[in-house]
């Protein structure tokens, strides 16, 4: 793509899975791409690969190091760092908090130290990964559904408020992907999202359609789109259907 051709792009959660494929994709195609994990040893190997930049930390700080690492401007910033917490209501309030500060607000923080920037120069791109279950919802995961609900809702707020001014907004919403987060979504995982598994790289391609398409909503599932549709179009039909789902996998021994 010529668009992010030269372009200085961060990748958050580059360790493994999807950021990792995000990572490959750009660099593949002419951008200068900053790597973050946590633990900066685990893309040291990826960034020697791609011809990348390692910035270790946690991706709610990192955006000024980055910027700094490219040069001073940061024109893509991947939101792909997150944490896949199971659980029911019940869950403890430690697991809820980390949730929502590794899906939503880590997004925010980096919204706040972009935004001034783009606005200035008037172009921006935030690709938010978020998952199928920020538009539906997934069974055994309460703390994951509704912070993904949350990660989807900032990104739509970012679009409409500022799309006429340049910065342009993607939410990355896949259901199973062949990650490490897949494999500890446990059972549930293997009813739900294991029989229609992709890999990473197919992730990738469905974010660069939609970057040439200008699409909002990057669906490497296809069908997630009739999924939502029949969500908005009858919401007691569709949380029937999803009961029964739950039902099932309680059924299995969940």
């Amino acid at each position: 793509m010529s668009t992010v051709q030269g372009a200085g792009v961060v990748v958050t959660g580059a360790g493994g899975g999807i950021g990792a494929a995000l990572a490959r994709r750009f660099a593949a195609e002419g951008a200068r791409v900053v790597v973050n994990d946590l633990d900066g040893g685990r893309v040291e190997a990826l960034a020697e690969e791609i011809g990348g930049i390692v910035v270790a930390g946690d991706a709610s700080t990192v955006v000024d190091a980055a910027r700094d690492a490219l040069g001073g401007t940061v024109d893509v910033y991947c939101a792909n760092a997150g944490l896949a917490s199971g659980g029911d209501a019940f869950a403890e309030e430690d697991v809820w908090a980390a949730a929502w500060d590794v899906n939503v607000m880590a997004h925010v923080r980096a919204a706040r130290a972009l935004l001034p920037d783009w606005l200035e120069r008037g172009s921006g791109r935030f690709v938010s990964t978020a998952s199928a279950a920020g538009l539906l919802t997934m069974i055994g995961a309460a703390p994951y559904s509704v912070t993904k609900h949350g990660a989807v809702a900032f990104a739509e707020w970012l679009s409409l408020t500022y799309r006429h001014r340049g910065v342009k907004v993607h939410t990355i919403c896949p259901q199973g992907v062949r990650t490490d987060m897949l494999t500890a979504a446990g059972s549930a995982g293997d009813l739900v999202l294991a029989p229609t598994a992709i890999e990473p790289e197919a992730v990738a391609d469905a974010l660069f359609d939609a970057m040439e398409q200008d699409r909002f909503l990057v669906l490497p599932h296809p069908e997630v789109a009739g999924y939502h549709r029949a969500r908005a179009e009858d919401p007691d039909r569709w949380l029937g259907n999803m009961n029964h789902l739950q039902q099932k996998w309680e059924g299995a021994g969940a």
